[in-house]
């Protein structure tokens, strides 16, 4: 295994330009596993190396980024109301929050 450090999470590497330089090979088969490597020049992050994706590969980054606990996927879809509902009106002089407040007050 690579001694390569973990940062804020367990998804993305850390590697030091040596280390880039010198296991290049084992960077690119974890990124070819999913997972990003972020190359440091005396601790400072220069660069990233992360899977190539095209842009109709938005079924497979979410699945991916689902195993790895990052996001929960809607079970349900977005019902259609929501999009073309009008927000309400608000009252000339009444403050936004207070009437956010009310209507949470009232269970509108």
């Amino acid at each position: 295994m690579i001694p390569f450090q973990s940062s804020y999470s367990s998804h993305v590497k850390i590697a030091t330009i040596t280390e880039a330089k010198n296991k290049l090979s084992a960077l690119l088969d974890i990124v070819k596993a999913g997972e990003t490597v972020v190359i440091v020049d005396r601790g400072i992050p220069v660069a990233r190396l992360e899977p190539a994706q095209t842009s109709d590969d938005d079924d497979g980054r979410l699945a991916r980024l689902e195993r790895a606990g990052v996001i929960t996927r809607a079970k349900k879809p977005t019902p259609e109301w929501l999009f073309t509902t009008p927000p309400p009106k608000g009252t000339p002089g009444v403050s936004l929050v207070d009437y956010l407040l009310e209507e949470r007050r009232e269970g509108r």
